[in-house]
């Protein structure tokens, strides 16, 4: 007997385990366990969903829903669900681009449609997309409610509004959304107490839909790269920082460790930064130029390239994909992908070479990056897994450190891999540097990272009095 209740289409069922089987288990990157899945749903339309929504509303007792957009969340677990009896809702046939605004600076779009497909979209025009350095295949909307980072700033900050299937399959639209012949101006926040956030990272309601920001695409572009050695690494940091803080970089400054350089097919045996600079022709002339003079006066780099005289070399894939992505194009990412893990999008999770993450926020001072880097040079000494890092500076203040572990899939070192990774939670949460993402295998830890666990609490009760028969399953966030 199906576990899925009546009422869901027929041509949305994809798979449909037994009461006392689940499905066969699937694989991940990240070689985390898997979840018991007992059926895998697949709607085509908004109306498809909430009549599935609608029908576990109604049953009691058996499998929770978990939605999931293109399921390539890899090194947090892709597609895995944080517990287990769950149906997999597949959001990926949801893939329109319901309409797109160049002049206005925004589309509508659902959580099928990937960056790559959206960026092509607005090629020569001039608006662009704030993309990430993951695969081109990836969903925009996945990763923007996830509160994921693009080379521009924070994806949240690209988020206006979202459509929303509630519980109980009531649609509604949260933040900004666009009306009639004339929208008007965006404004994500509206009127009285915004809802829009309570979207994100949570399993409040099912997003069908969002509204995408999209960015003025510069008149010119250069992005330079910084090279410094391990023993520079505070003050060259710092240096960074006061650049930064002073207007001279635009976008988020990246510096890549040696082992990340080589983990996606960069060159170096020293610290690289990538830090675009962009404007007007004569505008972007004179920060160049400004910058040169301060790499030089400070003594801290060992080269400084300008992509307008010195590009990428072609086997250089970190600086070519980098230099497209801040012109918000990441048709080069798939060379990376491929570099780190050794297959196409599709082909990652069953084949791919292993594959996990960790994503704290740092502050953005030289000491701080420096005692990231003894941590992580701890962990390999108690491991023997080497992580790699890449530093994103979202403002003068703030570090997204994306932290990386690769292993052969052996069982063995899928084991130590992730005593790397659990090592890794433990002293960066002992110095204060907490995750703003987490993984299927750590959603215990949204307690033990809480300032406060009555606003917890708080969020709870919300899930409480929106979800009282636990339609949607509790997700890494619950």
């Amino acid at each position: 007997m199906s576990v899925l209740p009546a009422g869901i289409p027929a041509e949305a069922i994809r798979a449909a385990g037994e009461k006392s089987k689940p499905l066969p288990p699937g694989t991940n990157v990240s070689m985390f366990r898997p979840r018991d899945i007992y059926g895998v749903v697949r709607p085509r339309t908004v109306t498809e969903v909430r009549a599935i929504v609608r029908a576990f509303a109604e049953d009691e007792g058996g499998p929770r829903l978990q939605a999931v957009s293109t399921g390539r969340n890899w090194g947090l677990g892709s597609r895995e669900p944080a517990r287990d009896e769950v149906v997999t809702l597949e959001l990926g046939a949801l893939d329109a681009v319901r309409d797109l605004d160049v002049e206005g600076g925004w589309a509508v779009i659902e959580p099928g449609v990937t960056q790559l497909r959206l960026a092509e979209l607005l090629t020569g025009t001039g608006r662009m997309l704030n993309v990430t350095a993951s695969s081109g295949h990836t969903s925009v909307l996945g990763n923007m409610i996830d509160r994921g980072v693009g080379l521009r700033r924070q994806r949240t900050l690209d988020l206006a509004g979202l459509e929303v299937v509630l519980p109980d399959g009531e649609l509604i639209r949260v933040g900004w959304w666009p009306h009639g012949e004339r929208p008007g101006a965006v404004n994500p926040q509206g009127l009285g107490p915004s809802p829009l956030a309570l979207f994100t990272q949570s399993d409040l309601g099912i997003i069908t839909a969002g509204v995408v920001r999209l960015l003025p695409r510069p008149e010119a572009q250069r992005v330079l790269r910084l090279g410094f050695g391990r023993d520079r690494l505070p003050e060259a940091i710092d240096e960074l920082r006061r650049w930064t803080a002073q207007g001279l970089v635009s976008g988020v400054l990246k510096v890549y460790d040696t082992v990340s350089t080589r983990s996606y097919g960069g060159h170096g045996d020293e610290y690289v930064t990538h830090l675009c600079v962009d404007g007007t022709e004569r505008s972007v002339e004179a920060l160049t130029r400004v910058i040169e003079e301060e790499a030089a006066r400070s003594g801290l780099f060992t080269r400084v390239l300008r992509s307008d005289e010195q590009p990428p070399a072609p086997d250089d894939l970190v600086a070519r994909a980098v230099e497209r992505l801040y012109a918000g194009d990441p048709s080069r990412n798939e060379t990376m992908l491929r570099s780190a893990v050794g297959q196409e999008a599709e082909q990652v999770d069953a084949k791919g070479g292993g594959w996990l993450f960790f994503l704290p926020l740092i502050p953005f001072t030289g000491s701080a990056v420096a005692h990231s880097q003894d941590l992580l040079a701890q962990v390999h000494a108690e491991t023997g897994i080497q992580p790699g890092s890449t530093i994103n500076a979202l403002d003068p203040d703030v570090i997204d450190l994306v932290v990386s572990f690769r292993f052969p899939r052996t069982e063995s070192d899928a084991a130590r891999a992730h005593r790397a990774l659990d090592r890794t939670y433990e002293l960066f949460a002992e110095a204060g540097f907490h995750p703003y993402r987490l993984d299927s295998e750590h959603h215990h830890w949204v307690d033990r990272l809480d300032a406060d666990p009555a606003a917890r609490a708080f969020v709870r009760r919300l899930k409480q009095t929106l979800d009282p028969r636990q339609v949607i399953a509790p997700g890494r966030y619950a």
